[in-house]
């Protein structure tokens, strides 16, 4: 006979359990309980099936159209602005609360440039936001104007990297009319950072860099300033401007030297000060070499001191024998072998790493010692 499911079972005496609540039965405490699981069971299932859902076409479609939507705004928001503007032009309205006319326009500007963000229009939100800005400027207002031309310039960077830096440009000149030069020593490494990696523009880079430098000392910001002229040392030795990069190593190096928590880091720019004057003389590197060692005794005993001295050695012994094996080969790995081989690199490797611009600096170095020629490239 089968099971009849809606049949009601007998029931132990409720004596045996003295939990339940008076007038509340095992059967109607088990049927909640067994609710509260199938609820639990319902909720964790639909968050697992969340997980591992395929994404659905319509949410990207209903994405799009929401962000068409947006720029639809936007372009009303942007022509009502301009209405705005041009009524405010009027004879009456001059006289009679044509700023708050540009005010509202700019309020707008900055709406429809948000809504053009939002919906990833970069260019058109840049444009936005520079008409705000041109706005603020017509009010005397100079903060939310530089305000403004650089919220356009982060906007312009992801489309048209010349129109940003054009924006930083003028939020610069607002904030140095007002004294802010710290924050405009910070937008000039923003624009010098564009022309690095987006315009590849190195000498464009190192003159937003020594601008920026030249402010933040200005505001007694030394160590700001540092970092700054430190890109800019990197950037002349590698184009060849060895002499700026050695005042600028040994300048950077003297002012830290005397910082007790810096000055673990003035042996590095000697250091790099050493190698560009060995690439410009040996005996000039030499000279260099005990300068540096008398100005800050610790140096002498640091692992960049020696190398230096094995590098000396070596070009003394004219043991160029290390390179001239390589000449005919492509300059990858195994002429960092015979470097560190040769020249006793290899220790000094194991514990600080070779980056690209010392092992540029080394191979350089290399084209010095034999002086046949160029060299087929850099070490990358």
């Amino acid at each position: 006979m089968p099971c009849d499911l809606t049949q009601d079972f007998a029931l132990p005496h409720s004596s045996l359990f003295p939990h339940l609540r008076g007038g509340e039965s095992l059967e109607a405490r088990s049927l909640a309980s067994g609710w509260r699981f199938r609820q639990a069971w319902t909720s964790s299932s639909a968050s697992v099936t969340s997980l591992f859902s395929i994404p659905n076409p319509q949410s990207a479609k209903a994405a799009d159209m929401d962000n068409a939507g947006k720029e639809r705004e936007a372009v009303q928001l942007m022509a009502e602005a301009e209405k705005r503007v041009k009524s405010s032009h009027s004879f009456l309205r001059g006289l009679f609360g044509g700023n708050t006319r540009i005010e509202e326009a700019c309020e707008m500007y900055t709406r429809a440039a948000n809504m053009f963000k939002m919906a990833k229009n970069w260019s058109a939100a840049g444009n936005a936001f520079c008409q705000a800005a041109k706005l603020h400027m017509q009010l005397q207002s100079k903060h939310d104007s530089a305000t403004s031309f650089v919220d356009a310039g982060n906007a312009y960077k992801k489309a048209d990297p010349q129109e940003a830096i054009n924006c930083l440009n003028a939020a610069i000149d607002i904030y140095t009319d007002m004294g802010r030069f710290t924050i405009a020593a910070k937008h000039h490494i923003t624009i010098a950072e564009i022309y690095e990696t987006e315009l590849v523009d190195i000498e464009k880079a190192i003159a937003h860099y020594e601008q920026s430098a030249d402010y933040y000392k200005g505001e007694e910001s030394n160590s700001s300033a540092n970092k700054c002229l430190l890109k800019v040392a990197a950037y002349a030795a590698q184009l060849e401007q060895y002499q700026k990069a050695i005042e600028i190593y040994e300048q950077v190096g003297a002012n830290t030297m005397d910082n007790p928590l810096l000055k673990y880091s003035a042996k590095d720019y000697f250091f790099k000060a050493a190698l560009c004057h060995f690439i410009v003389d040996e005996l000039n590197a030499k000279l260099a070499l005990e300068k540096y060692e008398e100005m800050f005794p610790a140096f002498t005993d640091s692992r960049e001191c020696k190398l230096l001295k094995k590098l000396l050695e070596a070009h003394e012994e004219q043991n160029s024998e290390a390179y001239t094996e390589a000449k005919d080969l492509n300059l990858t790995k195994d002429l960092t072998y015979k470097i560190q081989k040769k020249y006793k690199v290899k220790e000094f490797d194991s514990i600080s790493r070779l980056d690209q611009w010392l092992t540029t600096m080394l191979l350089r170095i290399k084209k010095s010692i034999q002086g046949d020629g160029e060299v087929d490239g850099d070490l990358k």
